[in-house]
């Protein structure tokens, strides 16, 4: 998590979270912490926010019966979680979100598990469009405690330079 301190005034400094484009560099790995324990409540609540009606997430005695043997955790809730956890990192000072792609949930999760994640700068370039900003792809990639992949993605942001983002526009 990428925080810095600003001075406002006499004795006075505000954080400030996030990347600017030009902090970007490719290759580069961001380990986003804290990580995240998830409990059924949190499963349940997202899955019937969400109307996803699939029993898997939140019928405990028809999950006993399948290959699992108990409930897993709603795919997008996990999704949502890497995304989360990877704000602060790089997307505080984004334009626009430009898409998600390759995204792929590559072990189960369940209750009790706790995620971690980490992002990978794959490329940068700058907008054609609109010269205060440029374009990040990154490659997340979640974690169980036992350091077991459970799902990565593709992510493409519109990123804004020093001197171009809403932060720096306003007395936020």
């Amino acid at each position: 998590m990428v925080q810095t301190l600003n001075k406002v005034g006499e004795n006075r400094y505000r954080e400030s979270f996030g990347r600017y484009y030009e902090d970007f560099n490719i290759g580069d790995v961001y380990e986003h912490r804290p990580g995240r324990t998830i409990t059924q409540a949190d499963n349940i609540w997202f899955t019937l926010l969400t109307m996803n009606t699939h029993p898997m997430h939140f019928d405990e005695e028809y999950a006993k019966a399948s290959e699992f043997g108990q409930c897993i955790v709603c795919s997008p809730f996990t999704v949502a979680l890497m995304v989360g956890m990877s704000v602060s990192d790089v997307s505080q000072k984004a334009i626009a979100n430009l898409g998600w792609s390759d995204i792929k949930l590559t072990s189960p999760v369940f209750a009790g598990d706790t995620l971690y994640s980490a992002s990978e700068v794959m490329e940068k370039r700058e907008s054609k469009s609109r010269p205060g900003a440029g374009i990040v792809v990154v490659r997340t990639i979640g974690t169980n405690q036992h350091g077991k992949e459970v799902g990565n993605f593709v992510r493409n942001m519109l990123i804004a330079k020093r001197g171009h983002s809403v932060e720096d526009k306003v007395n936020y």
